[in-house]
């Protein structure tokens, strides 16, 4: 059995499977069932100053038969009271002592009332801090959450305000709702950020229901922007954990969510920079238990790898992720079709006759029998005919052998010499 447990900025963890700050982690006694199904680590609810949440504040993409595709909510930040709050994470930690238990904190954008929430959830015992910059609704519009998150300079105050007093490592949580991610991710660690974590939810609206023509969800027939997660989101959160870890300027451990659904899901991420995973709308689509087809998974896995240690695991793809300029122009792959295991159900022709390059034939056999077959010559490699094949390995992508040495558009550029002076000391 590989070790699965993880060392994030100092905070140990027995798996790198935490769950998100969300109402999954909203009381002491969901946490601890958490727990006891086996979950290594877990972010408390945001606290703050308690709100007054609206009544219908979940809503569901469902795509193709699958439900839950995407998740979208209206919910804010605890609507308890903090020493309610405090006194369940001070009890949890007590029961659960080897797990991680971080509290997630967001008040105004003050010196005073960061010092102060860090002193009092410090007192009850907690691993680690997350500051909530994220948070794309109803906090935003009182200046907190992802209206702070969207502004460098307010990440980097906000960041050394909470590190001006804080003990235990402080963890700053980005919104994808920015242009470059990387941008904040820097003014955290410029703020002495000890690991960020990404992503929050994406603004979004999940549907207009039309009968009633009101928003999906709706609160008396009024709608908001909500935030969005779940599955539809990953590849989002993929590219962004992808962009800060392959930023020299961005040194600290990852957090990284967003869609995890699945242990498989977890091994990308950790591939790509994060040291481990938070999730939430998995576990509110199937409950806590989960985490042990997770668990099971992620041995397996590394055993079948040889993996000792998970940690192991960690941004081992980042060197394969790059800019669209450094990627070689003579690589070239072609489509092939299994005559043995195709169907013919054509939808391979069709998507290639319509939207891509027209290089499917249909054709003929002696016996009058259809079968399709690719022009290679014509083939650009886009892969589009394999997305859409319904059968497994029907249509497969091979690689050619080159016929001209590897060359990038930076290269080719260069070459040139049409590149700027800019550009080119960006390429080196």
């Amino acid at each position: 059995m590989a070790d699965l447990s993880i060392n994030f900025a100092g905070i140990k963890s027995p798996n790198p499977f935490w769950l998100a700050s969300a109402p999954p982690t909203n009381s002491g006694y969901q946490v601890q069932r958490a727990f006891e199904a086996g979950w290594g680590g877990a972010v408390w609810k945001t606290l703050g100053d308690p709100i007054i949440n609206v009544s219908s504040r979940f809503a569901a993409v469902s795509f193709n038969g699958q439900r839950v595709a995407g998740f979208n909510n209206i919910e804010l930040i605890t609507d308890r009271p903090l020493d309610v709050n405090l006194k369940e994470i001070e009890e949890t930690k007590k029961k659960f002592p080897d797990r991680a238990l971080i509290a997630s904190l967001m008040v105004e954008p003050k010196q005073e009332k960061w010092h102060e929430i860090v002193k009092k959830v410090e007192a009850v015992g907690v691993d680690g801090l997350e500051l909530n910059f994220g948070c794309p609704h109803g906090m935003a519009e009182r200046g907190m959450g992802s209206a702070s998150g969207q502004v460098p300079d307010l990440v980097e105050k906000q960041t050394f305000w909470a590190k001006e007093v804080a003990n235990t490592p402080v963890i700053v949580k980005l919104t994808p709702n920015i242009t470059d991610i990387t941008v904040t991710a820097e003014a955290a660690v410029r703020g002495g950020a000890d690991a960020v974590s990404m992503i929050n939810t994406i603004n979004s609206l999940a549907g207009v229901d039309l009968d009633s023509w009101n928003t999906i969800p709706h609160v008396g027939g009024k709608g908001a922007h909500g935030g969005y997660c779940g599955p539809a989101v990953k590849p989002i959160a993929l590219n962004m954990v992808g962009e800060c870890a392959r930023n020299q300027r961005i040194s600290v451990p990852i957090s990284g969510m967003g869609g995890v659904s699945n242990w498989q899901n977890a091994v990308e991420f950790m591939l790509m920079g994060a040291t481990g995973v938070q999730i939430c709308t998995a576990a509110m689509h199937h409950g806590f238990r989960i985490v042990e087809d997770m668990i099971d998974g992620l041995n397996n896995y590394l055993d079948e790898k040889g993996i000792a240690n998970v940690m192991d695991l960690v941004g081992k793809s980042v060197p394969n992720y790059s800019d669209w300029g450094n990627l070689d122009l003579n690589y070239k792959i072609v489509a092939r079709i299994n005559q043995d295991t195709c169907i013919n159900c054509n939808k391979c022709h069709i998507a290639c006759e319509d939207t891509s390059h027209q290089c499917i034939d249909m054709l003929k056999d002696t016996s009058g029998k259809s079968y399709l077959k690719v022009r290679e010559e014509d083939c650009v490699g886009c892969n589009l005919c394999s997305i859409v094949c319904p059968v497994e390995d029907a249509i497969t992508m091979v690689e050619l052998p080159h016929e001209q040495p590897p060359m990038t558009w930076n290269e080719r550029q260069t070459a040139l010499g049409l590149l700027k002076q800019s550009e080119v000391d960006t390429v080196k």
